[in-house]
């Protein structure tokens, strides 16, 4: 079949509108915001509402009469465009279907919040057009001729670039306004990899711990001026939030300009933490899929693992802020964004990615398999009490993880084998 050869990507680039621009995409943001929470309170009311959910051509057909005749007062559901508001009718059935399905969770009603997103569905509208070798141009409906950044090469526009692009998206968060394009383009033909397989430890201290001994640990992200900044932030944050307290008996007071503005600040250096993080995971896992035939993970439970402690009143947890740290610690390596990327990868550069149990792999032997708590001598060394076999604990555990992919013989999806059950 055709679509056999065809795989989808997106492209994300940075937006420079003007402040004018800039006021514009932001109220279309909102009035998408407040479109998907009106139609999410239609479709799940209830009691004391409609008896029975309005059909898909009838909630568009009013989403349309809504925008071309609004009533006094809903005018400014004229400043989304029409494609945009159908996209956004698309996207909340598309997120019951998923959570009917299993593999999400139901749709909530959207909170006004920095993240925005804006739908440019039609590609032709788009007239992307580039400028040099920094700069392109692009369309928005209602907005007009924005400048972003031309960081690759883009199907229909660049040459010897096959595919095409079949619409675009525009998100804001702390950093700003992007542009994300979807794309089509033609799979390239996929040939084994002659790398030796290889066993990866996730931890907090060597974040990708190899079983050839290698190990990679995740840079500082932020610098040092950087971190005296956030930490300073954060401390005028909890200031402010003090001196905005609620009095006894009174409701909870709005948030003040000068908070929303320290909040947008530790926002601002949030996003640019996690915007290093994805660079530097991008870079070993593409790296690791391109040089090894076989990677193997183990199957962990990242929410499950960092779960609040607190407890309950009658049973309360101890060692709280040992454990809070930990669960920072890891949240802070991205354990399930590394193995995300490491399942579409794998498969692409004509690898193949298995995951295993991960129970007592840090406290067994990988030379004679002998398992026990005094195996672990220390957070980084290991020393086998049967057969005296030395090694640094995380590469013990990749070794171990190693051949217990060698051993899994189930497939759970194209590139991905291992028990998913």
């Amino acid at each position: 079949m055709e679509m056999e050869w065809i795989r989808r990507r997106a492209y994300k680039a940075r937006l420079y509108p003007s402040a004018s621009q800039k006021a514009v995409l932001e109220a279309q943001g909102h009035v998408a915001r407040a479109v998907w929470n009106l139609l999410h309170e239609r479709y799940t009311c209830r009691e004391g509402g409609i008896a029975k959910r309005p059909s898909i051509a009838e909630m568009d057909r009013q989403l349309r009469s809504a925008r071309v005749e609004p009533l006094p007062g809903w005018e400014w559901l004229g400043d989304l465009p029409a494609q945009a508001m159908q996209q956004i009718l698309k996207h909340y059935l598309r997120s019951w279907d998923r959570y009917f399905k299993g593999v999400a969770r139901p749709p909530r009603f959207k909170r006004r919040r920095f993240n925005m997103a804006v739908d440019a569905p039609q590609a032709a509208k788009l007239n992307i057009k580039r400028l040099n070798n920094r700069w392109g141009l692009v369309q928005v409906a209602l907005v007009g001729r924005m400048r972003f950044r031309w960081t690759r090469s883009l199907p229909g526009i660049s040459q010897n670039c096959p595919g095409r692009i079949t619409g675009a998206r525009l998100v804001r968060d702390p950093l700003g306004w992007h542009i994300c394009f979807r794309i089509q383009e033609p799979a390239p033909a996929v040939t084994p990899i002659p790398g030796p397989p290889i066993g990866i430890d996730r931890g907090v201290v060597n974040t990708l711990a190899l079983s050839d001994g290698r190990g990679f640990a995740m840079p500082p992200l932020l610098s040092s001026g950087e971190r005296r900044r956030m930490l300073g932030l954060e401390r005028k944050a909890a200031r402010q939030q003090l001196a905005n307290r609620p009095s006894p008996g009174k409701p909870k007071p709005p948030m003040s300009r000068r908070r929303r503005q320290t909040a947008a600040q530790i926002a601002e250096l949030r996003a640019r933490e996690v915007r290093r993080r994805n660079d530097w995971l991008h870079k070993r896992t593409t790296d690791l899929a391109k040089s090894h035939r076989l990677i193997v993970l183990e199957d962990l439970r990242v929410a499950n693992m960092t779960r609040s402690t607190h407890g309950t009143v009658q049973r309360p947890s101890q060692n709280v802020r040992t454990k809070a740290k930990l669960n920072r610690s890891i949240l802070g390596m991205a354990w399930g964004r590394a193995e995300r990327m490491l399942a579409y990868k794998c498969p692409e550069f004509g690898g193949t990615l298995v995951k295993v149990d991960p129970r007592n792999s840090s406290i067994e032997c990988a030379r004679c398999g002998h398992v026990a708590k005094g195996n672990r001598v220390s957070q980084a060394a290991s020393h086998c009490l049967t057969c005296g076999h030395a090694a640094n604990a995380d590469t013990n555990a990749a070794q171990v993880v190693l051949q217990r992919g060698l051993t899994a013989p189930k497939r759970c999806h194209p590139g991905v084998r291992g028990d998913c059950t």
